[in-house]
């Protein structure tokens, strides 16, 4: 079985990097910061840098079929942990937004920088996805090393 990278094209272009590999049945979702469609972060502060930064991970976990409930670990790497928690019930009404009652495994790990300087969070994730599901950019694996 051979992994698959998943980049949506409403997602920026990567270069260098997957936003997200798929082996199997398992998405490995790469991390995703604040970055739009114009390769900038966005203004605002950490709910609207949430907001976006989880969005990205939610295009790409949808790209292959998935959906916020096949998510089974959330990671996110904050550079001002005090600041995400004093604004944390509005990060949870943004999380419930997008993702709704889904409570995956999740870790908060505070960092001094992220790869854009601007950048208060970056978000990564582990999604299992069931086979039904499972769609994407051409043959993708399946168990058993079938194609589909």
């Amino acid at each position: 079985m051979k992994p698959v990278a998943v980049n949506p094209a409403a997602l920026p272009a990567p270069r260098g990097y997957s936003h997200g590999t798929l082996i199997g049945n398992t998405l490995h979702l790469g991390g995703q910061t604040a970055l739009d469609a114009d390769m900038k972060i966005v203004p605002g502060g950490i709910v609207e840098q949430f907001r976006q930064a989880f969005g990205n991970v939610l295009t790409t976990l949808r790209a292959a079929g998935g959906e916020p409930e096949d998510l089974v670990s959330i990671t996110l790497y904050l550079t001002d942990i005090p600041g995400y928690q004093a604004r944390g019930r509005e990060i949870g009404e943004v999380w419930r937004e997008l993702a709704g009652p889904v409570y995956p495994a999740m870790a908060g790990i505070g960092c001094t920088a992220l790869w854009q300087p601007e950048a208060m969070i970056e978000i990564l994730g582990v999604a299992v996805l069931p086979d039904h599901r499972l769609t994407g950019p051409g043959p993708l694996p399946r168990r058993g090393g079938a194609t589909a």
